[in-house]
């Protein structure tokens, strides 16, 4: 029986590690540069906030803040568009805006407030964040490789980070100095598929 997932009250941060099946090597450079764009994306879409992260050669570790549902604005049309173009092609947001143009012309608003919650539901939502991530990633990667079936070991394990900024500065240094324990790189700054590195080179994910 799977153990039930500690969940923290409002504003939470999580340690979220997920490792290849068979701790396969599978992320060489273009694997590590798709993971971490595919979850700039994600983290757009979703609401979440990657406070830092670090992509080994054959698992992941992410610091991933999850907001406060309750005090979440409740998404509405432009909200909603700017959101999916984070994330979808613009044929896809093109799709969805269609769609509500034609509820809002019947004059359907309980038609409009349906499609809007198909994505809502999905806001600031670690479990959905993190599904996403790795299934969209599966995808990509099985037909890059035309490869089929399961690509990770198991469900992801998530550690609720408890106690003030320094109990999650204590966790980032874990996760960020994962290449140093391994013997890959002497200095974290020289490992570009962390935070640290990827903060000092000066990369931002713009979402304005």
């Amino acid at each position: 029986m799977r153990q039930a997932r500690i969940k923290g009250d409002g504003l939470s941060y999580y340690h979220c590690i997920s490792r290849v099946v068979d701790r396969q090597f599978i992320f060489q450079e273009t694997e590590k540069e798709h993971f971490v764009a595919l979850m700039r994306k994600l983290e757009a879409f979703h609401g979440m906030r990657v406070v830092t992260y670090c992509i080994m050669s054959n698992h992941f570790h992410l610091l991933v803040e999850e907001p406060d549902r309750e005090t979440l604005p409740p998404l509405n049309r432009d909200t909603l568009l700017k959101r999916l173009s984070f994330l979808y092609s613009p044929s896809t947001v093109r799709d969805v805006r269609e769609e509500l143009d034609r509820a809002r012309d019947a004059g359907n608003t309980r038609w409009e407030s349906e499609i809007i919650e198909r994505y809502e539901q999905r806001m600031g939502d670690l479990s959905a964040f993190m599904k996403s991530l790795k299934q969209r990633f599966s995808q990509w990667y099985n037909k890059r490789n035309g490869r089929r079936g399961t690509l990770w070991e198991d469900r992801y394990k998530s550690l609720l980070v408890e106690g003030d900024t320094k109990a999650l500065i204590t966790v980032a240094a874990y996760i960020e100095l994962n290449p140093v324990r391994a013997g890959i790189v002497d200095r974290i700054e020289d490992y570009r598929w962390c935070g640290y590195a990827s903060a000092v080179a000066g990369n931002r994910w713009a979402r304005e």
